[in-house]
């Protein structure tokens, strides 16, 4: 901690979260970048560090490790560039929008031999670190099947309003995209890893635009693991807020408590079965975890229910050692391909895909020029539509909605 880490932030909007929480893990926030100038301006008003509006040239500035925090889909052409230039990464999900750039991001960190980590904040709930725990001393024996689900349904209003843009990312991305926070947990309770997904995408082309959306309500993968479990994932924007992760193993289970509002009850309930009873244990326990000991006044000064405090606490550790953290690079390329090959699974009639093990040079080299790409700025013949019941395209009664949203928040397509 006296040793602090210098980092640099690309994304205003997102990475305030990381500016905020940097001192909390011993680094030092030196450097923001972001093309839109007025709110980098804004921003730094608080921060009062060195400001750019050119990645190249902050990549230049003396700093230890970046954080990138800009669009959903240009994380990895982001990463990549400032592991070249010798910067240690956390990127934000997802970490690629392609199976070619997982394989460059791979190969990438394994070059610069710099610290890589996905900045996923969800298994950093209380319970779901309290799920963790629990599992790893045996208290459901070996996972059979998981559930993990991240629904989060937004009306147009407050969408469009962080949504600026007719081709913004938010409003065309597939139902399958946005999975981490649903599997990542699952990964991080149990240690496994995916090797095969099926999918499903639920549309409702009526829902759907009411909305102001140009994808799919939900979608459902199943995921086969290393260890032969099936994990169920749902999401993204279907009626019901939900947060919600259950867990059978050979000997009992175990889940938060659906509650409704955006973190639920954060109970874990843990059931056995009568005649499977250990001395000491219930046929069903349910209580209230908290945050360790140590980390409760520094999650109480972060984002997302405290939990945004142990993703940089986590990168902030894996520098210091020199060890990679428990989601690298091969465990977060897994999570987008999970994304990829689950919407390629739901136009494809739910049949299966392999997910390649990107620490393996024979399995990524398959896909290194794998480019198929849902977004708008990729489109071209082969590449996907965001709805498995093809392109939908802006109304005028959609587009004036729109522009007067936008209106309110200075923006103007």
């Amino acid at each position: 901690m006296n040793n602090k880490i210098k980092v640099g932030v690309i994304g205003v909007g997102r990475g305030q979260t990381f500016m905020n929480g940097a001192a909390l893990s011993g680094m030092e926030l030196v450097a923001i970048c972001d093309k839109w100038q007025e709110k980098l301006k804004e921003v730094n008003k608080k921060y009062g560090v060195a400001v750019y509006t050119d990645y190249d040239k902050f990549l230049n500035h003396k700093m230890d490790a970046v954080v990138v925090a800009n669009y959903f889909h240009e994380h990895a052409p982001f990463a990549i560039k400032a592991l070249k230039a010798g910067k240690h990464v956390m990127s934000e999900c997802t970490p690629a929008k392609t199976l070619g750039e997982c394989v460059a991001l791979a190969r990438e960190v394994e070059k610069s031999k710099k610290i890589y980590m996905l900045a996923e904040n969800y298994p950093f709930t209380a319970y779901n670190i309290e799920l963790a725990r629990l599992y790893k001393q045996g208290e459901i024996g070996k996972i059979l099947y998981a559930e993990g689900e991240y629904n989060h349904p937004m009306s147009a209003e407050p969408l469009l309003g962080i949504s600026p843009g007719f081709d913004h990312w938010r409003l065309w991305i597939p139902a399958t995209y946005y999975c981490t926070h649903a599997l990542a947990p699952l990964m991080t309770i149990t240690g496994e890893m995916p090797v095969s997904v099926n999918g499903q995408a639920i549309a409702n082309q009526e829902y759907s635009k009411k909305m102001i959306r140009f994808n799919d309500p939900s979608s459902v993968m199943l995921v086969k693991t290393k260890g032969g479990a099936v994990f169920r994932i749902f999401g993204i924007f279907a009626p019901g807020h939900s947060i919600w992760y259950r867990l059978h193993g050979t000997r009992g289970s175990m889940e938060n408590v659906r509650s409704k509002g955006y973190w639920g009850t954060e109970e874990v309930r843990i059931v056995h079965e009568h005649f499977d009873l250990k001395k000491g244990e219930r046929e069903e326990k349910i209580y209230k975890p908290g945050f360790p000991a140590w980390a409760k006044k520094k999650t109480a000064k972060s984002g997302h229910g405290g939990s945004d405090f142990f993703t940089n606490d986590a990168f902030a550790g894996a520098i210091r050692t020199g060890k990679q953290p428990f989601m690298n690079v091969y465990r977060s390329v897994a999570q987008s391909a999970v994304a990829i090959q689950g919407w390629r699974s739901c136009l494809d009639k739910g049949n299966n895909y392999l997910i390649p093990d990107f620490s393996k040079e024979s399995e990524r080299k398959k896909y290194e020029k794998d480019d198929w790409s849902p977004f708008k700025e990729d489109k071209k013949k082969g590449n996907p539509p965001s709805s498995v019941d093809g392109e939908m395209n802006w109304t005028p009664k959609m587009k004036k909605k729109a522009l007067k949203i936008w209106e309110k928040i200075g923006y103007k397509p």
